[in-house]
């Protein structure tokens, strides 16, 4: 998108998963992927918005799944949380050797790789045009990284939640498992409780209705598309924009 371009939104929070970083069915993180997310985020951040970014941590470790091997849910969310740092500093990374000044905000402090969260500094970040990553979930167990976006989002005061996926939008039913399955454009925060559409977790589904904060869900995987997002395309399910 070029420099200039007009805007759908200025200030923007971008939740993307852990696997993001790991490729299809992979652990770790894995170069083509990683660099692939940091162009597409440096390209909309060269057009003016301002984007602060909220990184899963699932190609590391997943909090609930430690927990169901014998490690306590508590302990197993914190690491979750500190898989999300590990994934921050590399994203950090990739975006500042493509000129993209960025900085890493955690919930959970650790001087020496990250500043600590503090709402006013994360936003000062972004007024000076950086990009700002908020890692370590929200500080606290039993939250999902879906929720800690919803959070953030809100703190910050950003116009819309883009849910970056690997699915082209919210579905009725799992498109992988039924040829059938028909996908939203536009749906209503009613209508996701109603249906019980897999948006995001109902924690977050409510903060971001009780603070009016939209969500897109869109394919991050195809180039270009989170540009076309930012420009108010039709891409994805629009969620919690009808009155």
């Amino acid at each position: 998108m070029p420099a200039g371009a007009p805007l759908a939104w200025k200030r923007i929070l971008l939740k993307v998963s852990g696997e993001a970083l790991s490729g299809e069915g992979r652990l770790g993180i894995d170069g083509g992927p990683l660099h692939a997310l940091a162009e597409e985020i440096a390209a909309a951040a060269r057009t003016g918005a301002e984007i602060a970014i909220v990184n899963g941590g699932g190609n590391i470790v997943r909090g609930a799944q430690m927990a169901i091997k014998g490690i306590g849910r508590a302990t197993a969310d914190y690491m979750g949380m500190l898989a999300t740092v590990i994934n921050a500093l590399a994203l950090q990374d990739v975006l500042e050797s493509l000129g993209a000044p960025t900085r890493v905000l955690s919930a959970i402090e650790m001087r020496g790789v990250a500043e600590p969260y503090i709402r006013r500094r994360a936003m000062r970040h972004l007024e000076k045009g950086r990009i700002i990553i908020l890692a370590g979930g929200s500080g606290h167990p039993y939250f999902s990284t879906d929720t800690t976006a919803a959070l953030r989002g809100s703190e910050i005061g950003a116009q819309v939640l883009l849910k970056g996926t690997k699915v082209d939008g919210v579905y009725d039913k799992d498109p992988k498992r039924h040829g059938d399955a028909q996908r939203f454009l536009d749906v209503s925060f009613e209508e996701v409780y109603a249906r019980r559409l897999q948006v995001m977790d109902r924690t977050a589904i409510t903060m971001c209705q009780e603070n009016a904060l939209p969500i897109v869900v869109f394919d991050m995987g195809v180039a270009g598309n989170l540009a076309r997002v930012l420009r108010g395309e039709a891409i994805g399910t629009r969620v919690g924009f009808s009155a």
